[in-house]
């Protein structure tokens, strides 16, 4: 399989909070470590940080060239490399349209969601397309979920990831690493 053309857009606005209001969350040092890590393990082309809050956006760029350009990077080469996937912007449609100057087509855009209860795209239906080179973006929320907004402005819903139990409260660092590997590891893993 060729490189993929797959991408993760983690949303940081709007999401929502417990109480089900819209809001924009505050961006998390584990989440960028993590997701750049699980992105650059199975050959992501960008992390995208999508959050309109300037303060936000210095955080990112400050946590990303300490690891890239300054003595983090010295120490942890591999790090480096994680999180140099990681690119900033304003909101999914930024994200979309980087993309799409990239590959020359617009990404489809596929949310992601723990809530199950929605026509939803399987995990084999969605590989299959990465396979034959369609560009992808996975939209990942933060908080407690993206916005009705989001989902309504993505092309389509993928099947949560379900568990045991019926509990489903995973981190979005755990579920984007479940994710990427049930979509991009080597077809000997996927048996």
């Amino acid at each position: 399989m060729s490189t993929p053309k797959i991408g993760v857009a983690l949303i940081h606005h709007p999401v929502m909070n417990r109480k089900g209001d819209v809001i924009a969350s505050a961006v998390t040092n584990l989440d960028l470590h993590d997701i750049a890590r699980a992105a650059r393990t199975y050959g992501v082309h960008r992390l995208y940080v999508a959050t309109p809050l300037e303060d936000q956006h210095r955080l990112v760029e400050s946590i990303v060239a300490h690891w890239t350009e300054g003595p983090g990077g010295d120490h942890n080469p591999l790090r480096k490399e994680a999180l140099a996937l990681i690119r900033m912007s304003r909101s999914l449609t930024e994200a979309v349209d980087d993309m799409a100057s990239e590959f020359g087509t617009a990404p489809l855009t596929v949310a992601t969601s723990a809530k199950s209860g929605r026509v939803a795209l399987s995990y084999g239906s969605l590989r299959r397309r990465i396979q034959k080179g369609v560009p992808v973006l996975l939209v990942f929320g933060t908080a407690w979920g993206m916005a009705e907004e989001v989902f309504c402005g993505c092309d389509e819903l993928l099947a949560p990831v379900s568990g045991k139990n019926g509990y489903n409260h995973l981190s979005v660092r755990s579920a984007a690493a479940i994710i990427l590997d049930r979509l991009l590891a080597p077809a000997r893993d996927q048996e």
